[in-house]
Parts: structure tokens; sequence; C-alpha cells
């Protein structure tokens, strides 16, 4: 088993990435964990990842608020890359692009269909959906083979101004991915693991863009 790479997809530290943390690793909110989230409803010590043979084990730390796996509230749970972490109003995705990618490889969901209502744990973040607006652009012409880079000599304005688009962007990700639905009867969405995992990787490239946008210093 290799190390644990994680993504903040979104929260008060949406962009952080936390590569290469040989288990085991815990996450909380005071300093002296190996991941430290800047999340007042993520408990001091809230939850840890160790390894067990081959496998990933998460444990919730007795946590005030609780921990979600894929939108299901967990105390102990196997993990897998390509889980989705919710704790508090932050929302973490584990694993490398290419752990993830090497679970769809070897057929964990690749070709089926996932049943997903997965949504931080703090339930003020649900979003509706019913109205979205329908885009004006054919699917072809948003389709971007590699993700833009960064433009250097940006003035305070410029940024401020691309920080708005990101931020469009983001949200409208956000919403898809923990308020999506299909089946108005079940208040479900189904999608096939291959097509979740891609819309996950397009948010974590673009919490960091916004991230190394607004902190110039960062990473």
């Amino acid at each position: 088993m290799t190390n644990v790479t994680i993504k903040v997809l979104h929260g008060s530290d949406r962009g952080k990435i936390f590569e290469e943390i040989n288990p085991p690793l815990t996450i909380g909110r005071e300093e002296g964990n190996d991941i430290q989230l800047n999340d007042e409803r993520v408990s001091r010590c809230h939850l840890k990842i160790q390894r067990d043979n081959d496998r990933l084990v998460l444990t919730d730390l007795d946590s005030t608020n609780g921990t979600k796996v894929n939108g299901a509230e967990c105390q102990l749970k196997i993990l897998r890359h390509g889980d989705l972490i919710a704790v508090g109003r932050s929302l973490m995705l584990l694993g490398s692009e290419q752990q993830i990618a090497e679970r769809l490889r070897h057929g964990h969901g690749g070709s089926g269909s996932h049943n997903l209502d997965v949504k931080s744990s703090d339930e003020s973040l649900a979003v509706d959906l019913h109205q979205e607006p329908v885009s004006p652009l054919p699917v072809e012409a948003m389709q971007v083979d590699e993700l833009p880079a960064v433009p250097d000599g940006l003035t305070p304005g410029q940024k401020a101004q691309l920080c708005e688009i990101l931020d469009y962007l983001q949200n409208r990700l956000e919403r898809l991915i923990e308020t999506a639905e299909t089946d108005e009867e079940t208040e479900q969405v189904l999608l096939k693991q291959s097509a979740w995992q891609r819309l996950l990787d397009v948010q974590s490239r673009l919490a960091s863009l916004n991230r190394s946008i607004t902190d110039p210093q960062w990473p």
C-alpha cells in the first residue's frame, strides 16, 4: 500500500493538497495533526487513517459532528482511492490521480453505476438545482484537453475577476456533486464510477487553481 494523498475539494482549506503522507495519520482542527483543517465544525482530533495489511482504515475519534464517507455516516470504514470524506464543512478526496485511475482499471466500479448522495456533514450546504440555467454552448465547445496555466503578472483587479470566474465554476461543480438528482422519486443520482471520479478531478483542479491565484505564495 502506497502513502496517502488527500485533496481538499471545498471548505476554508479548499485547494490544499496533502501528498504522500505515511499512515497512520490524523485529521483535525488543532496543531499536531498530520492534516490540520481550519474548520470550526471539525473536532480537535477528528479522525485517524491507518493501514491494516493492504487496506486503509478510517476511524472517527468520537468527533462532535461525525464523519461521512461517500455520504454515509461512519465510525469505522475501509477506504478506497477515490472516496470522499466529509468532516464539518470540509470535503476531501482520497488518492492521487494515478491511484484513482489504478482503482478504475482494476474494475472497482469503473464499468458499473454508482448510486451516490454525497454532501458535507453540514446540511446547510445543500443547494437546489431545479432552476439551473441551461448552457448556451454545445458540450464540444466546453471541452479542454489540458487545464490552462495561470497567467503571469496579473493585477489585483485581474486576479479578482479571474477568481469570480473560478468561483462560478467551483460552485456549479459543488452543486452537482452534492445535490444533483436524476430520479425525482428516490432523490438519488446514478453515475458511472469513472464519470464521478472525472468530475471530482475537475473540482480538485479548479480548487487548486483558485488557491494559487488568491495566495501567490502557495504552496
